[in-house]
């Protein structure tokens, strides 16, 4: 992580990774702390909150992670942000031997179990990405509906090629829903194309 964040940023940052390898309930202040390099006093300077709050502030941060990613290309070329996605994804499962997924669904399977209900800034995360997504998918001429439908379908989609490639040990599956879903967009993408002047 950048070398100029402080100790509040590192927390966040931190916390979103070891979310994404552990789960949320595996994840102790202990473990942020040691992982973050921040003094053990700081937890509570910075998050009055506590556990609670780091938890929701670090969903909110892979939340926004993923909508940056999908900014990037994602109202001129809808497929090249979902393949920006994907290859982000992909490295990061390979360079963690297969222990990265997405802390926001490791947040979504957890949440209110024993522990505080986050569904708000699971959802949060969600409803953006679908929104990114379809307002892409809209800007290529694709209907809004339909266009809500396949933002609904890829997010899901490619949540479950993560969880699939995590347990198989291998991105095949990711790899997979990638070819799927730039298959379904482009046959979509097709009879506009054809109508158009």
């Amino acid at each position: 992580m950048p070398s100029e964040y402080g100790p509040r940023e590192r927390m966040i940052t931190s916390t979103a990774l070891l979310i994404r390898e552990r789960g949320a309930r595996a994840t102790s202040l202990d473990a942020i702390l040691a992982h973050s390099g921040a003094p053990r006093g700081s937890i509570y300077h910075h998050f009055p909150g506590g556990r609670e709050q780091l938890l929701r502030e670090a969903t909110a941060y892979a939340g926004e992670f993923v909508a940056r990613q999908l900014e990037r290309k994602g109202t001129d070329d809808p497929l090249g942000a979902i393949d920006g996605l994907v290859d982000e994804y992909r490295a990061n499962l390979l360079a963690t031997d297969f222990r990265a997924g997405c802390p926001v669904v490791a947040v979504a399977v957890e949440s209110g179990e024993d522990g505080p209900d986050l569904r708000e800034q699971v959802v949060g995360a969600f409803d953006r990405w679908r929104q990114l997504l379809a307002h892409g998918f809209v800007a290529s001429g694709i209907d809004a509906i339909r266009a809500d439908e396949l933002g609904v379908l890829v997010i899901a989609a490619f949540e479950g090629a993560l969880i699939l490639s995590r347990a198989y040990r291998d991105v095949a599956p990711l790899e997979t829903v990638r070819g799927e879903i730039r298959e379904l967009v482009q046959a979509e993408l097709g009879p506009i194309k054809e109508g158009s002047p």
